[in-house]
């Protein structure tokens, strides 16, 4: 069987796959792009129905294309897999789908890697791995399998009625989580969820989305400080976009919990903890209030006041006297929906870019292995590696990176010595 040959290889087609090759198509850097399912398949398939993007169309985009519609709209999943198909199309991007990266190793016999497919072998001098943060769900070791219980992570949930009858506790109180929550909720099913520390921005203040104050007051920038890329964020885009907040969640019907920390003959127990997380999560969400204010007295900026954004609610009965203990047959809980993020998996990337416990090793993208480059993940570069525009930047920086070292090999050994 012949051997492909190409100069630099990226796997994966969402949307760091598709923002790799648009900048490597303009330093002339012959490619390939390698797609296991669709281009944007995880928007596709591997998220609920009535998911909208987190960020208005005006924002979560990439430099050269807009959004069809209202600039200020929330792109329902399949609209924004159609905008990265659409990109793609845009500049002819040499992405070939169906075909899964099994293996990449350093080449033994020359320069570059050797990537395994099931359509053959192929040889690159460069492979970027674009493959994202959203890899491996995680599940929890918890709860075992119990007969009359059904337990997904949030990847797998759909719609209320995909659910068996019943009461439902969703773990974790990040977008995912508290969206799926809010649906089960108003679709008239009792929700419990399960909530740990996090920050909750507002989705708009003042006239203006979040998305804006973050980037005026130069946030969506910052570098990751320990533990930051960690943080859960609580916000929606669902219905129009509106500020997460668990005290009305609760008003409305919702049990919040805290932390899910034990399991034991049928019933989980809850750490000590639900109202000193809400309690620190309403302290960021008026921190970010003061933070815009003040931006705005310093730069002589007028834009509508809005006093009640800063009332906060009364503790509800469930943060008043918070449960400890739920015996789910007793509470009528018959799924669980596991809203607790992910793992990342690079075992087919077989080198020294990647540690002993899996996770990759690189700096700003660039890999501790020459020729090996990463893009998507959390905090690459700044708190906006990971969404939509910045990773678009982020891959400018890989590919200016890739198209330095091609300048010096290509280098032709003619200049006088030193």
């Amino acid at each position: 069987m012949s051997v492909e040959k190409v100069e630099a290889l990226v796997v994966g087609a969402g949307q760091a796959g598709v923002a790799m090759s648009e900048h490597l198509t303009r330093h002339g850097v012959p490619h390939l792009v390698l797609e296991r399912s669709r281009i944007a398949e995880r928007w596709r398939s591997e998220r609920w129905d009535s998911l909208v993007a987190n960020g208005p169309a005006w924002h979560d985009r990439f430099p050269g294309l807009d959004f069809a519609g209202d600039p200020d709209a929330f792109v329902p999943k399949e609209g924004v897999a159609d905008y990265l198909v659409a990109y793609a199309q845009k500049f002819a991007a040499p992405i070939r789908t169906g075909i899964e990266v099994k293996s990449v190793t350093r080449n033994a016999t020359g320069p570059g890697f050797r990537v395994e497919t099931p359509t053959g072998v192929i040889e690159a001098e460069y492979v970027v791995a674009a493959t994202g943060p959203f890899q491996k769900p995680v599940i929890p070791a918890l709860v075992p399998e119990t007969t009359g219980l059904t337990q997904i992570h949030s990847t797998a949930y759909r719609n209320p009625g995909a659910l068996a009858p019943g009461g439902v506790l969703v773990v974790g109180c990040g977008s995912s989580g508290t969206q799926i929550a809010e649906e089960l909720m108003q679709a008239g099913r009792k929700v419990y969820l399960s909530v740990g520390p996090h920050d909750r921005p507002p989705r708009a203040y003042r006239g203006r989305d979040f998305c804006w104050w973050l980037g005026v007051l130069n946030k969506w920038d910052s570098e990751a400080t320990p533990g930051a890329d960690h943080t859960t964020i609580a916000v929606s885009g669902a219905h129009g976009g509106h500020t997460v907040d668990f005290r009305k969640l609760a008003a409305q019907g919702m049990v919040l919990v805290g932390r899910t920390e034990g399991y034991a003959n049928g019933t989980l127990t809850f750490a000590d903890d639900l109202t000193r997380n809400v309690n620190r999560g309403d302290a960021n969400y008026l921190a970010l209030l003061d933070e815009a204010d003040a931006y705005l007295a310093r730069n002589g900026m007028t834009l509508p006041e809005e006093p009640q954004a800063r009332v906060i609610g009364p503790d509800p009965d469930c943060m008043a006297h918070p449960l400890r203990s739920l015996n789910l047959t007793e509470a009528g809980v018959t799924t669980i929906i596991w809203a607790t993020g992910f793992a990342v998996d690079f075992s087919w990337l077989k080198t020294a870019a990647v540690d002993e416990h899996g996770r990759p090793r690189h700096v700003r993208g660039i890999g501790a292995e020459p020729g090996i480059y990463f893009l998507g993940q959390p905090y690459q570069t700044r708190r906006g590696s990971s969404f939509i525009w910045g990773v678009w930047h982020d891959a400018k920086l890989v590919a200016d990176h890739i198209a330095k070292q091609r300048s010096y090999l290509a280098y032709s050994g003619t200049g006088k010595p030193a």
